[in-house]
């Protein structure tokens, strides 16, 4: 892959959270230098539809036909970006554009996921309570959950159990108290933050890159919210939990991802820009993006 196949693409979602500043998430990141950084071309912005407060009760989502429309919108644009050979740079958002992001790839093959994220997003609409699909996007993405959002253009799954790999997740004490069905009870690979610690960030990403980069699959998907992060480092979220990764993990974990030669496109998600006052967070995630996709 080289520099000049970045292409970023605008994807200000926030359907499946709410409208308090995750939407300003590209115009940031962007103002921050990330195009120079990476050498990207801008490759548009997909408008989401109007944000509905109200929860579906049939569902029990928020904005479900709102955002099963986005993902076939998104996976749209994305299409044509890897048609083009492009390495897609989609800027959220919140996770719930993971959908649109794999709609691409199913409807082209057979790929993997990898979900940097310092939560499972596993939970099921009756336990998830605010009806945020942005707290089950990997199980929808799994297939999990109402058709509408979970089983879009009738390709259920998006992405197999067995082709996902969760790296740095560490809400599982808290998941498991409110309900959320049990990501450690599937066939995904599970990674969490303990497991990073014990074996260092090297051996646990090519760990994670070696259950995505094998025969059976096209290529993966690399999933970033910004929640993986350490809290210290990254305040900038609006569901804040202890701990997390540090800058140089994240950027290792993208470094292996991309040395594999199987990475095909990568999203970013939940930085808040409002929580930023003076920018510098947004200029270290530049940082870290530029240094882990190799510009």
């Amino acid at each position: 892959m080289t520099s000049e196949s970045f292409a970023i693409l605008e994807a200000p979602s926030v359907l499946g959270l709410f409208p308090k500043g995750v939407e300003t998430l590209p115009e940031a990141l962007l103002g921050a230098g990330l195009a120079e950084r990476l050498a990207a071309r801008h490759a548009g912005r997909i408008e989401p539809p109007p944000y509905d407060p109200e929860r579906d009760p049939e569902t029990l989502l928020l904005n479900p036909r709102g955002i099963a429309a986005f993902s076939v919108a998104l996976a749209d644009a994305v299409g044509g970006l890897l048609d083009e050979g492009a390495f897609p740079v989609v800027l959220g958002g919140d996770c719930s554009i993971l959908l649109g992001n794999l709609l691409a790839l199913k409807r082209r093959g057979r790929y993997g996921l990898l979900f940097i994220d310092g939560h499972a997003d596993f939970y099921q609409p009756e336990a998830e309570p605010n009806g945020e699909a942005a707290s089950m996007d990997l199980a929808l993405a799994t297939g999990r959950g109402p058709g509408i959002v979970a089983n879009i253009e009738n390709r259920r799954p998006l992405v197999r159990d067995e082709d996902v790999a969760v790296f740095g997740r560490r809400d599982g004490a808290d998941a498991d108290a409110h309900g959320s069905q049990r990501v450690e009870d599937t066939a995904i690979g599970l990674i969490d933050l303990a497991a990073v610690r014990d074996a260092g960030a090297d051996a646990a990403a090519a760990r994670a890159v070696d259950r995505l980069a094998v025969p059976a699959l096209d290529g993966f998907w690399i999933h970033l919210d910004a929640d993986v992060l350490d809290d210290a480092v990254m305040p900038a979220v609006d569901y804040r939990m202890p701990g997390g990764l540090s800058w140089d993990e994240l950027t290792t974990v993208l470094r292996t991802a991309v040395a594999s030669g199987r990475a095909a496109g990568i999203d970013v998600t939940i930085f808040n820009p409002k929580l930023d006052a003076d920018g510098s967070i947004a200029r270290a995630l530049v940082t870290a993006l530029a240094r882990g996709l190799g510009a």
